[in-house]
């Protein structure tokens, strides 16, 4: 009974005090209400701290074993690269040896510069950017790339400026071959955001997610170089897909590019080669390019 009592009284103070703070005007509190304040104040200020303290805790634990979750997929992919780099350079040593015993050296890669993106002609017909090259003298049909893959290449050289056709310009295209089955095609611009993979046969296994690379005989760019991905499969007509290929630069980032001091094929023998056997696209194109800057 006094226990109810107590907790009645108890309920009764209270709720005397509330119509005391709601009913009074003047901006001094009542001796009770510092009371009370001072009562409860300490204890919902530990409560706080406490609340905050565990969610803290919590959230240094999920963040701390997010963490250890990212450094291992890390480790185990440095890993998987480490091997390969160990693979590339024994398969590299092989190569030499061999290429030594055989008496046969492939050509060089030759070095590169840097070049500053100054103008990028997004509003005619003609794909292309401009570079400054600075001290360096471009020349015509230099591979420009990126980390991240082809850019294009020269085709107006004006020292210490040069003009390059991008590979997404409807005139421009790349001998390409598909990385993983190292079947060869053409890859054309089409005047979009994205390539057109040409002379796949119907029979060949393509699919999308697919790297495409430059194949290197086409005597303009070197072979490895990546261009894109394959977005799409689509049965062209009767004998060869219709390949879209989204390409790995973008245009929009461009500040600087890297031009290959690439030994091209020279056009003297890209004539020969055309008369005896037809011309081949990369060749046309370069010099319908000639023709039309004359």
């Amino acid at each position: 009974m006094n226990q109810r009592w107590n907790q009645a009284l108890l309920a009764a103070l209270l709720l005397g005090q509330l119509i005391l703070l709601s009913t009074n005007q003047t901006s001094r509190g009542s001796p009770l209400e510092g009371i009370v304040l001072g009562a409860i104040g300490p204890i919902a200020h530990l409560a706080t701290l406490a609340k905050d303290n565990v969610a803290g805790i919590f959230g240094s634990l999920r963040m701390s074993s997010s963490l250890r979750e990212d450094n291992r997929k890390l480790r185990l992919e440095l890993e998987d690269r480490h091997r390969a780099l160990v693979r590339l350079h024994g398969v590299e040593e092989e190569l030499t040896r061999l290429s030594r015993i055989s008496g046969y050296s492939r050509p060089e890669t030759g070095d590169f510069f840097v070049a500053d993106v100054v103008y990028v002609d997004n509003a005619s017909w003609l794909r292309s950017l401009v570079l400054y090259t600075g001290d360096a003298k471009p020349r015509h049909n230099q591979p420009v790339v990126t980390i991240r893959g082809l850019v294009g290449r020269v085709v107006v050289p004006a020292d210490p400026y040069a003009k390059v056709l991008l590979i997404t310009d409807r005139s421009a295209s790349v001998s390409a071959m598909i990385q993983r089955t190292r079947r060869r095609g053409m890859a054309r611009g089409a005047g979009e955001e994205f390539l057109l993979l040409d002379n796949i046969p119907l029979q060949e296994d393509v699919r999308p997610g697919d790297e495409i690379v430059t194949a290197g005989i086409d005597g303009v760019f070197p072979r490895g170089i990546p261009i894109g991905v394959v977005t799409s499969v689509e049965p062209g007509h009767e004998l060869f897909h219709r390949i879209r290929v989204r390409p790995n630069i973008d245009v929009a980032l461009l500040d600087q590019v890297y031009v290959f001091n690439e030994q091209v094929v020279p056009a003297e023998i890209k004539e020969v080669l055309s008369s005896k056997e037809g011309t081949p696209d990369v060749a046309r194109s370069a010099r319908q390019d000639d023709c039309s800057q004359r």
